[in-house]
């Protein structure tokens, strides 16, 4: 995260990490609760757990699908901008304990499939996923991988209600339930920049982020889990999903990166990073290998 301390050492590549990570509040999880948990998935000896539940997390997008995340742009000859980035839910696995699917289950009233056993043309099949990693990594509830053209998508939020009609658990379902399988990935599109009339090349960067959303990985070094160095996150204070990889694509030039921070090394390891995640869950992101194939072009 981007703190007020030596800010303005920061690159562009910080701002827009910072301005576009989510912070959720935290809840306790009441100490009934804590030894009840899965001990291969939260091997934890303490009183006090905390928790978010995926609705507050998608709050945190909620604004930003309607009008934009403002990322404050420092470029090279002094002049600044502000860019505005709508955020995309471009791919998504939540994994669930058999015990929380079988509450789900029990609280769809309607009788429709709660979408733990059914696959779309957006989903790889789930069949072959449940059988191979349900004693390992959990059951998986849900999934979702974007095909559409990004013109023709949605914002995140919109999605979000959208998927939530089949699979009510994207609401009520909290951190300490998922395995630490379960994550999501934002595609991020440029709109317009604030002042106007300005054609910056590097601006047309889009950017494909990569979050955990089990609470296995709340109280890990931030610099194991992709987050800031400096910062330690403490009791109490807002939970940040930082990405563990991301991706880019149109980035060009020198606007977003800064040679002293070794931001190049930093993407490099967040790209490997998301290229192993999706190797060891077997799984096809469209937007990753697009981004992968377009980045490969540009540098040709």
């Amino acid at each position: 995260m981007v703190n007020g301390k030596g800010s303005m050492k920061k690159s562009n590549l910080d701002r827009f990490l910072h301005c576009t990570t989510p912070l959720v509040p935290p809840q306790s999880l009441p100490k009934g609760e804590i030894r009840s948990l899965n001990g291969l998935w939260h091997p934890w000896e303490k009183e006090k757990v905390e928790f978010f539940r995926l609705s507050d997390l998608w709050d945190c997008y909620d604004e930003w699908s309607a009008y934009g995340a403002s990322v404050p742009i420092h470029l090279s000859n002094g002049e600044s901008l502000v860019q505005y980035y709508v955020p995309y839910l471009s791919a998504i696995q939540i994994f669930t304990s058999h015990s929380s699917l079988i509450r789900l289950r029990e609280e769809s009233e309607d009788g429709e499939s709660d979408g733990s056993d059914s696959s779309s043309d957006e989903s790889v099949s789930v069949e072959g996923l449940e059988n191979n990693l349900n004693d390992r990594l959990g059951y998986l509830y849900l999934q979702y991988f974007e095909l559409s053209s990004p013109y023709t998508r949605v914002p995140l939020m919109d999605k979000i209600n959208e998927l939530a009609q089949r699979y009510p658990g994207l609401m009520s379902l909290r951190s300490v339930d998922l395995s630490p399988a379960s994550w999501m990935s934002v595609a991020w599109y440029p709109i317009y920049h604030i002042p106007m009339g300005r054609t910056i090349k590097d601006l047309s960067t889009c950017f494909l982020t990569y979050h955990t959303l089990s609470s296995s990985f709340q109280d890990m070094d931030p610099e194991e889990n992709g987050g800031d160095k400096e910062r330690m996150r403490k009791e109490g204070e807002d939970i940040t999903l930082s990405p563990f990889g991301m991706a880019t694509h149109k980035m060009q030039g020198n606007v977003w990166l800064s040679h002293d921070q070794d931001d190049q090394e930093r993407l490099v390891s967040l790209y490997s990073v998301a290229d192993s995640w999706l190797k060891q869950l077997r799984v096809q992101h469209h937007d990753f290998n697009y981004f992968c194939t377009m980045s490969m072009t540009y540098r040709a």
